[in-house]
């Protein structure tokens, strides 16, 4: 069977910083082939992103069909000076490891491996499916990455029954939290254009900066009072650009930057039409004003809460004595894509040292994780 984390030592060995995948695919199919995993790598590129690797691979094709996934891409280590343990050695010192990509999230990779050739050895893989969508694009654009092997797999007729994805979802001890969705996240830009001038002379001008502060007053801040699972959904604006070096001259043109995280009470469509509704409403003094969504939004979701949810919280429950909190916090992830094919959950370690200087995670807890997925797989897929 595989040690969870040696297999992490290796993982972070490999300075798969975004969208460069050194040879961690490689450590991956090594791992996954003598288990009898079939592996795939697809590269996706185009739609104004750069080229990026993935890797999917599947075992067994009866039962239920369990999904793990994750990404090995890691954010740069920046000054590599400021680092105690070198970001790509994976030191081990004191029963915790350390290196960029070990809390976020190569230690869900290497957890979720080593459950699955336990699971092997003990033949309650072969009661189901289980597949692994790994790709090295979600720090960054994430456009060649999941979204794309998702469909992939799906015009290869692959049906998933429920997924997990080894992002860090842990507070304090592993399985004290569990991700069951996502608020969904809209960036926006909101363009006002005036007239420029001399400031000795603002009757021949139109400054469009009262009309902007105007609208970044209205737009701010929460949108509703959240819901059940969600709380308020929010925007903050990021930018305010009027590209003016001067003191002496009106800009014409000032453009706003904004992200909403939202919960499951709106959707992409009915936020820009909340947003069309309150810049209609303002004193626009004769600016102009054009507001556009940038990119794709992603959207909000919520895994049902039962199933394979309640399986896992089960798991979990009997493993720890504790179920575990059934969160909706936090930012974005590419359990976003995987939702709209089956229901997912983010399942992983916690991750307070992630993106961040010395970034570790304790053997403890990736061993921790490792056996809670084992336990899992046989649960569910028995």
């Amino acid at each position: 069977m595989i040690d969870p984390v040696l297999l992490l030592a290796d993982l972070i060995r490999q300075p798969s910083v975004t969208p460069e995948p050194a040879e961690v695919l490689e450590v991956i199919e090594r791992a996954l082939l003598p288990l009898g995993f079939v592996c795939q790598r697809v590269r996706f590129e185009g739609d104004g992103s750069y080229p990026v690797d993935n890797l999917f691979a599947t075992r067994g094709t009866v039962g239920r069909h369990l999904l793990f996934a994750g990404h090995t891409d890691v954010v740069p280590p920046g000054d590599v000076a400021a680092w105690a343990h070198p970001p790509f050695a994976a030191e081990i010192v004191d029963g915790t490891i350390y290196g960029r990509g070990a809390a976020d999230m190569k230690s869900g990779i290497a957890a979720f491996i080593a459950a699955v050739s336990a699971a092997v050895a003990d033949g309650s893989a072969d009661k189901g499916t289980v597949s692994l969508a790994i790709t090295n694009d979600e720090e960054a654009d994430s456009i060649n990455g999941t979204d794309k092997l998702m469909a992939w797999a799906g015009a290869r007729g692959h049906r998933f029954d429920f997924a997990i994805v080894g992002e860090p979802s842990a507070t304090a001890r592993v399985g004290d939290s569990i991700k069951v969705g996502r608020r969904g996240s809209l960036n926006g830009r909101i363009t006002v254009t005036g007239t420029q001038g001399h400031v000795a002379y603002p009757d021949k001008a139109n400054n469009p900066l009262p009309v902007a502060a105007a609208l970044l007053l209205a737009l701010s801040g929460k949108l509703d009072d959240g819901s059940e699972h969600f709380p308020p959904s929010n925007l903050e604006f990021t930018s305010v650009d009027v590209g003016n070096d001067t003191t002496n001259v009106i800009p014409a043109t000032v453009r706003l930057r904004f992200n909403v995280r939202y919960n499951d009470r709106w959707t992409p469509e009915a936020l820009g039409d909340a947003v069309r509704e309150v810049i209609a409403g303002q004193d626009l003094r004769d600016c102009t004003v054009v507001f556009e969504v940038v990119g794709r939004p992603s959207r909000s979701f919520l895994s049902p809460l039962g199933g394979g949810v309640e399986t896992l919280i089960e798991t979990i429950a009997r493993a720890t004595g504790i179920p575990p909190e059934l969160s909706t916090g936090g930012g974005t992830s590419d359990a976003r894509f995987i939702a709209e094919y089956c229901p997912v959950v983010e399942f992983g370690l916690p991750g307070p040292s992630m993106h961040k200087v010395d970034e570790h995670v304790r053997l403890a807890d990736v061993e921790a994780l490792a056996r809670l997925y084992r336990d899992f797989i046989a649960d569910y897929l028995g």
